[in-house]
């Protein structure tokens, strides 16, 4: 049994399936703990107070009010979501938070996407990738490059899981691919295309030089450097089973379903910003920025682990060392999006005699090792998707472009100590090197109409940054993500934690994680209080500073609000 699968099976999580109801989730020594602690008062209503309206609390709010508990939502931003976000500022809707479903098979929110309907895509193994002079791949070379560096990948994750326990906290992702390119060039030596005078050790030094390159592809689902994944953890990046989707239709009509209940049921109130959560015997109080203390049975902290990390000192008493401990030493992502719409999607019009693939079925886009910008200061590689050939009606001429790491940082820098006026500038010249070399471009016609940049990484509500990683020098990653899971230290203080970061090993870092923490944390409160699996007659709520149907309303208004969280979790 691997890693991932004694996690599931020995964790609160121990369900895959819908079907099986919540209260299968095995109980935790803390939560023994306090079912000793007689909250189960008879008669007594339990007061819950989850702090955060993104996914995680909103699914944790659902399943409190389906067993009978009284929720109060605490939220810091103006509107419900957390990191799950949508724009319509480029004319269309696009999703400023996650765009994938990572996971097809028993996945929670793969069945509620089935449930409203919301379109969904999947490019394939269709890309391109440019080389660092900006020459396009011929198919096939860009396809064989492909599948060598996805089973690098699919042998670090294995060698990762089966020698944890040996691999020195200092090795990195980067470490075993340099390592190991060799190996795999040998074992694909019938591929090498020899090219004039240039020997077959040159034409293996040049190609391990570009696989190299595509494998920093990987820092954009960590937002993170693969020099910075550490390969003694990199095991904890795996996720479910089944294909990874893109949501064409955005993740909006999944987040209006998972926050009916709350939305109807709950007493939320927006732009409330809890600053000290300090714990009691017989209760738990939360300070806000402005307003009288509240007192609560129960307090459920679904902040991201970025705001952990920064306001440890909020809690009262102070966490326990280990529970510090294991906030401190989980990374934390920066991952950025730059969306970039024109006049019409002019790569498609583009004749496929003289290219080295089908222009009208690009997918994937990567551009490695950029030597031909002054933009790019450090050549990072750039990543990008064609929304172009999304289904139907979601289709829009729009190139959405993933950076990360130091890129993501530079760029949101730029932004950030610039007028608003001049976004448009400067998004464009840093990535007119990128899209100019696309088929068909001409400067005359395909300047872009609009374009839309994320700014997690100045985002106070999303903890700076995107989501969890594991960086090298870590040394109990595992340890650390059920030490905050099951609040470790924390017994009878009344303060449980919830997020992505709190998540089946499978999930870390993905919607379906934070769905599933949001949902085992409530459980877990429920079986305290000895409350069955209730059903959907909850105490009836109100939203407090905001209309009920404004509550999820994409609208620049609301954007401008808190605008630098805008992320991309799990991409």
């Amino acid at each position: 049994m691997s890693r991932i699968e004694q996690d599931l099976s020995s964790s609160p999580y121990g369900r895959l399936s819908l079907s099986t109801p919540l209260s299968s989730s095995s109980p935790t020594s803390s939560d023994s703990t306090m079912l000793q602690s007689a909250r189960s008062a008879a008669g007594k209503i339990p007061r819950v107070c989850v702090v955060g309206a993104g996914i995680a609390g909103l699914r944790c709010a659902e399943v409190l009010i389906q067993r009978g508990m009284e929720v109060t939502i605490v939220e810091g931003r103006n509107r419900i979501g957390g990191r799950m976000h949508q724009s319509s500022h480029l004319g269309h809707t696009v999703d400023l938070g996650p765009n994938w479903i990572h996971g097809t098979e028993n996945n929670p929110i793969m069945d509620l996407a089935k449930e409203t309907k919301s379109a969904l895509h999947s490019w394939g193994e269709r890309q391109a990738i440019f080389d660092e002079e900006g020459k396009m791949l011929e198919e096939t070379k860009a396809n064989r490059y492909s599948e060598i560096v996805w089973g690098m990948i699919a042998d670090a994750f294995k060698y990762s899981n089966d020698q944890s326990s040996i691999i020195n906290p200092n090795r990195s992702l980067a470490d075993y691919f340099k390592e190991r390119v060799r190996g795999y060039l040998h074992n694909d030596s019938n591929g090498l295309e020899l090219k004039g005078d240039m020997s077959e050790t040159e034409e293996l030094n040049h190609e391990q030089k570009t696989l190299l390159s595509i494998t920093q592809m990987w820092g954009a689902f960590i937002g993170d450097p693969i020099e910075r994944q550490s390969l003694k953890f990199f095991w904890l990046e795996e996720c479910i089973e089944g294909e990874n989707l893109f949501v064409a239709s955005t993740y909006k009509a999944i987040l209006h379903r998972i926050a009916e209940t709350a939305i109807s049921k709950a007493e939320i109130q927006l732009s409330t910003k809890a600053v000290r959560i300090e714990s009691r015997q017989d209760q738990a109080i939360i300070y806000t920025e402005a307003g009288s203390p509240q007192s609560f049975d129960e307090v459920v902290m679904t902040t991201p682990l970025g705001w952990l990390k920064r306001n440890k000192s909020a809690f009262v008493p102070a966490l326990p060392p280990r529970l510090s401990k294991s906030i401190d030493s989980l990374g934390y992502g920066h991952l950025e999006k730059v969306y970039i719409t024109f006049p019409t999607a002019f790569w498609e019009n583009a004749s496929t005699a003289n290219l080295p693939i089908n222009a009208s079925d690009l997918g994937f886009l990567h551009w490695l090792h950029p030597l031909y910008t002054s933009q790019n200061p450090h050549n990072w590689n750039i990543e990008a998707v064609n929304l172009s050939v999304l289904p139907g009606e979601e289709a829009h001429p729009t190139i959405l472009f993933y950076i990360h790491g130091p890129c993501s940082l530079h760029l949101t820098s730029l932004l950030s100590s610039s007028p608003v006026s001049s976004h448009y500038k400067i998004l464009t010249a840093f990535f007119e090197p990128y899209y100019s070399l696309l088929p068909n471009y001409r400067p005359e016609n395909c300047n872009p109409v609009k374009v839309l940049a994320t700014q997690w990484s100045t985002d106070e509500f999303s903890g700076y940054g995107s989501y969890t990683n594991f960086q090298v020098g870590l040394e109990e990653g595992d340890r650390d993500v059920e030490v905050i899971r099951e609040g470790e230290g924390m017994e009878g203080r009344r303060v449980w934690f919830a997020g992505e970061h709190t998540a089946p090993f499978v999930a870390l870092g993905t919607v379906t994680g934070a769905y599933w923490s949001g949902e085992s944390v409530a459980a877990r409160i429920a079986r305290v209080y000895g409350l069955g699996n209730g059903n959907d007659d909850g105490m009836g709520g109100n939203v407090v500073e905001g209309k009920m149907e404004g509550v999820l309303e994409d609208g620049e208004e609301v954007r401008e609000s808190h605008s630098g969280g805008l992320n991309a979790m799990g991409l």
